[in-house]
């Protein structure tokens, strides 16, 4: 329930840290980011923000500026009138802004529960006796451990946003903190009333306290004293000198990161290290200065303003400094209306974020006008249609743009929804439902669910399994009955109404059930049994009055959406099949789309392979008259051979009416899509098994996703052509619905074929083999083909393939040509007998969307060492390491994940706060590697590159070289070993060496070192892997080379509200149990 005084309070707060105003437009953001939700305002009676804001005039008051805004200003009250004279004092408003996280799929953890435990020197006031550390204050709020007797950690709210929080909604008072000091007190004197911050609030609070870094007065904060010059090696001078002609050439200011690859290309020498650490000291010659990243290495340079009015003429005035990511160009310094509507159209399909690169191709294919350019060179004129943010700080190319109304979409969105009245037809709602809560879809990504039946696939019903969905209900139909077997609790419902809840005695097992009366007649009801999803007609004695407690517990009929299958919900075909394949199965759901009836996937995971229900469905609206003819010995002329794989399977189009068909109904799309100016056809929920539309060779085809690599890159497969490939989503478009039915209708046109009389398995085919049959057939229409045999259980025909329309005798064939060259031969190790293949026109990789699978491996050059040498070596070139991951002071903390955990002696986390920098990085490897043709590339040990596991792209460290081909690689992002072969190696390029490497391995701080055992290893597996936690450094350990770097880190879990988990405690009391046993 909603608290509106509650709203109220937190709605001030807001309001007074911004002492020119909040416009009505950010107050939801604004509002958000302090509390972690919107205003909930329909929850509170209004349709309407404002409508809400209107009823409050002792909160809010509401002006409009001269451009039209509505603007938002606090009301001052006597409770608060000293915090409303504390932020006039602020010199500057606070940056609107939010942060982002691209596609973690973990859940935000908070960084620590703020215990406040301070205690004033002087009386405060009554009641007043916990008080937290405010910034500058000499109180301190620590996170509560059981074994710590002094307050040593120190997590603080650097800004005037927390202050005005906690003084509204804590009651802390000001003037106390500005006259008296704070004192820590020990854990004997602490008071037993401990103010806890919500952890709801915690993240939000921080993440925007991090672009926030103003103080709010001069004696709460004090300025940090600059170091005194240090002696050092380098000539100062001459590095100052230089520095000045550089930022000469950039006046608009440029990243400090970029700076010693500046200087090294000008003055062909290393910027010395101990520069970089002097530059804030330099204020006669530059300006550093911090942005809005929670990254403190993302720093921006200026030239000082002494340096730049020197170079001014004596007439002209000084213009103001301007960071690169906000400094306007000359010309228009606002988007036209037009331009800004199309936009936040765009962005509103992709509410993961949209890339500002892929701006102008996107924006002239859906509009069939070109993208203002002077946009892309200053995003700062996007500041007022949507969130910027940079998780490439070198490349705002790179910057991912977030629409503002994907908030406001689902500002209000609540999550006990009004239930809907019912339906003819279907099962309807309770009328009467004292006390009943309505059903929340699970929290976790991959439910379990039971399919009861779908009479459409827009409303399947199922049921969750699980623990407070089926584990409840029986829990609750044991305790129905228990409590009628009862004689004085028969209460016969004698006169049942149409709506009304009622408790049902069951045929089998003497079960009590819970039931809706949906039809009376004179001795019959019709009822809908609301935990099981099914209707039943029984004779009217069998009705019995359902108690009150037996309220509570949310119907557990649940009904879903199958994505995909939208147009064709009721068509015979489709809910036949999914009849057979899903009624009456647990499997599992994947939800697109969280909604009050879900957009689902649902996946049979019983047998060997995942089967896509929803895909299956599908497939049964195919028409089997358009498929390929295979008729063993049958001949085909004009085949078009689309794919050679490593393996040696191939893709064929043999003519057919549905490749006529096909080409057909695509070229109609084409036009289509020429004809339409609407961005309705850009593909905005993305999942796994959609049929869409992608370019290949500039023309429309048909794909099927097949994988995710979070929200914006994903896998693909073009159905007739058998080629897989990695593209943005923005890449994918709908398929128009005039042509829907059509395109569903015709199979895939694309025949997997292996070459009859030789061998189809990894390694049987060396990669000159491949390359030799590439040569002969692929991208030639006038091969023939002649079918042998055709295996149905693996999808796989049997030909012998020719290069001429004519189809001849077996010894001319292409089978027999590869068989009898000398490139033929059947080795264990493929990767030490071949050379690697060059760059050739008219291979399946030379097209944008291709991807690996259909080429062949990279060899190394020179042979690898024998099986088991782990010599030492240097890489083959010179390789410029990231910059070192920036980690807390020791007692400070961060939030984690841990990424692997073998025992409390060596784990490996990732920092959460540059997860999603990770994610973005990834994704761009992703695209990158599958797209590029591969190349000769010498491995060795030591050597850092970037490796394909498990069709993702990661950074890696070369741990040695096996004879087999192998190669055993550490990855630096998260921790773990693995073998890969060479053929999945390549080199690293710069553009992905930026991001500093984010495994950090570890040790538990608080346990003594030991030999863990597997059972103790076990235990703090459980505890800690996979799991997003708080980290207190405790000690940083360095190495020469950033993966050699260990830290000694307490770890607490927070997840529960009640209390925090410290992970030592429990290895420790696990430790002295397995003594004792022993």
């Amino acid at each position: 329930m909603t608290d509106p005084e509650l709203v109220k309070k937190m709605l001030r707060a807001v309001l007074q840290a911004s002492k020119s105003g909040v416009s009505l437009s950010r107050l939801q953001a604004e509002y958000k980011s302090l509390t972690g939700e919107f205003i909930p305002h329909k929850q509170l009676g209004h349709s309407s923000l404002d409508g809400f804001l209107s009823t409050i005039p002792s909160v809010v008051k509401m002006e409009r500026s001269r451009s039209g805004e509505v603007i938002c200003f606090a009301v001052v009250c006597k409770e608060t009138a000293h915090v409303a004279q504390l932020v006039a004092r602020q010199r500057t408003n606070k940056k609107a802004g939010r942060p982002q996280l691209v596609n973690c799929q973990m859940r935000v953890k908070p960084a620590a529960p703020f215990m406040l435990n301070g205690r004033c020197v002087e009386q405060c006031g009554e009641g007043s006796s916990s008080v937290a550390k405010l910034p500058g204050s000499s109180a301190t709020a620590v996170v509560s451990e059981p074994n710590v007797s002094e307050c040593d950690v120190s997590p603080t709210l650097p800004s005037q946003a927390a202050l005005v929080l906690w003084c509204v909604v804590l009651h802390v008072n000001l003037h106390c903190l500005s006259g008296h000091s704070f004192l820590c007190s020990p854990v004997s004197a602490r008071s037993d009333k401990k103010v806890t911050l919500p952890s709801r609030f915690q993240k939000e609070v921080q993440a925007h306290l991090s672009r926030n870094p103003q103080q709010i007065g001069g004696n709460i904060a004090p300025p940090v004293k600059p170091r005194p010059p240090q002696s050092s090696s380098y000539n100062q001078q001459l590095v100052q000198n230089r520095l000045q002609e550089i930022l000469s050439k950039y006046t608009n200011g440029f990243w400090v990161s970029k700076l010693p690859h500046m200087y090294r290309e000008l003055y062909k020498q290393d910027f010395p290290t101990e520069a970089l650490r002097d530059l804030e000291l330099w204020s006669h010659i530059c300006i550093v200065e911090k942005t809005c990243s929670s990254n403190p290495s993302e720093l921006l340079l200026y030239p000082s303003e002494e340096l730049s009015t020197a170079k001014s003429s004596p007439a002209s005035t000084p213009s103001p400094r301007q960071s690169p990511l906000t400094r306007k160009l000359s010309g228009p310094t606002r988007l036209s209306p037009d331009v800004q509507a199309k936009l936040e159209e765009l962005l509103a399909k992709y509410n993961s974020g949209l890339w500002a690169h892929a701006l102008p191709k996107l924006f002239q294919d859906t509009y069939k006008t070109k993208f203002p350019q002077r946009v892309l060179d200053d995003l700062s004129l996007l500041e007022d249609v949507c969130t910027i943010d940079y998780p490439m700080p070198d490349n705002p190319k790179k910057a991912i743009l977030y629409a503002r109304s994907a908030e406001d979409k689902n500002r209000n969105r609540v999550e006990q929804r009004k239930p809907p009245s019912p339906t003819p037809g279907e099962p309807g709602r309770p009328l009467h439902m004292p006390g009943m809560a309505t059903l929340l879809v699970p929290k976790e990504e991959y439910p379990s669910v039971l399919v009861v039946e779908a009479a459409s696939t827009n409303s399947v019903v199922i049921r969750y399994i699980g623990e407070g969905y089926s584990q409840a209900q029986e829990t609750l139909e044991d305790q129905m009955r228990e409590f009628y077997r009862q004689d004085n609790t028969k209460k016969v419902l004698t006169s049942p109404v149409v709506g009304q809840l009622a408790a049902v005695k069951a045929e089998e097992e003497e079960e009590i059930l819970r039931a809706q009366v949906w039809e009376v007649t004179a001795d019959k009801v019709k009822v809908y049994y609301v935990d099981h999803g099914f209707s039943e007609v029984i004779g009217i004695g069998k009705l019995l009055e359902l108690h009150d407690k037996f309220f509570k517990l949310p119907f557990q009929a649940a009904r879903c959406k199958l994505a995909g299958l939208e147009p064709f919900s009721q068509d015979p075909a489709v809910l036949k099949k999914f009849e057979i394949m899903a009624c009456g199965k647990i499997l599992l759901a994947e939800i697109v789309e969280r909604e009050e009836t879900p957009l689902v996937v649902l996946y049979d995971t019983s047998q060997d392979d995942d089967v896509n229900i929803n895909a299956t469905c599908m497939k049964a609206l195919q028409d089997k008259s358009l498929e390929s003819p295979l008729q063993v010995n049958s001949s085909h002329r004009n085949a078009s051979v689309t794919n050679v794989c490593s393996d040696g399977t191939i893709y064929c189009q043999l003519p057919s009416r549905g490749l006529s068909k096909l080409a057909e109904v695509l070229e109609k799309t084409e036009a289509y899509f020429h004809s339409q100016v609407t961005s309705e056809f850009l593909v905005s929920k993305p999942f796994c098994g959609k049929i869409c539309l992608a370019r290949y060779k500039g023309r429309w085809s048909r794909v099927e996703i097949t994988n995710l690599h979070g929200s914006r890159v994903l896998d693909i497969h073009f159905v007739d052509l058998g080629i897989p490939a990695s593209v943005e989503v923005i890449e994918l478009r709908e398929v128009p619905s005039p042509f829907l039915r059509e395109l569903v209708a015709i199979p895939p046109q694309a025949v997997k074929c292996c070459l009859a009389d030789l061998p189809v398995k990894v390694g049987s085919w060396t990669p000159d083999a491949v390359l030799r049959l590439r040569d002969a057939v692929l991208g030639s229409t006038e091969c023939s083909v002649k079918i042998a045999k055709v295996d149905e259980s693996k999808r796989l025909v049997y030909v012998y393939l020719y290069t001429s329309k004519e189809v001849q005798d077996v010894e001319h064939s292409v089978n027999r040509q590869i068989a009898d060259t000398d490139l033929w031969k059947h080795q264990k190790d493929v990767f030490l007998t071949s050379r690697s293949p060059g760059k050739r026109p008219g291979s399946a990789g030379s097209s944008a969307g291709s991807s690996t699978e259909g080429k062949s491996s990279p060899l190394p050059e020179s042979p690898p060492p024998e099986q088991g040498d782990l010599r030492q070596g240097s890489p083959a070139s010179p390789f410029q390491l990231p910059p070192l991951l920036e980690l807390p002071p020791v007692g400070q903390n961060m939030d984690v994940y841990v990424t692997v955990a073998c025992h409390p002696g060596h784990f490996v986390l990732q920092p959460w706060r540059d997860q999603y920098k990770l994610v973005v990085l990834m994704g761009e490897m992703i695209l990158f590697y599958n797209k590029m043709e591969e190349r000769p590339f010498r491995v060795e040990k030591n050597q850092i590159c970037a490796a394909k596991v498990d069709n993702n792209w990661h950074r890696v460290l070369v741990k040695g070289v096996l004879a087999s081909g192998l190669a055993s690689v550490y990855e630096l992002d998260y921790g773990k070993h693995e073998l890969v072969s060479c053929a999945k190696l390549q080199p690293l390029i710069e553009e992905f060496q930026q991001l500093p490497f984010q495994a950090v391995t570890a040790q538990l701080a608080g346990v003594k070192p030991r030999q863990w055992s597997e059972e103790a290893s076990i235990v703090f597996r459980n505890h800690v892997e996979k799991k997003p936690l708080v980290a207190q450094i405790e000690a940083v350990h360095e190495a020469p080379q950033p993966w050699d770097r260990k830290i000694a880190v307490y770890l607490v879990d927070t997840s529960e509200e009640e209390r925090d988990m410290w992970i030592h405690d429990i290895m420790s009391e696990f430790a002295k149990e397995l003594t004792k046993a022993a």
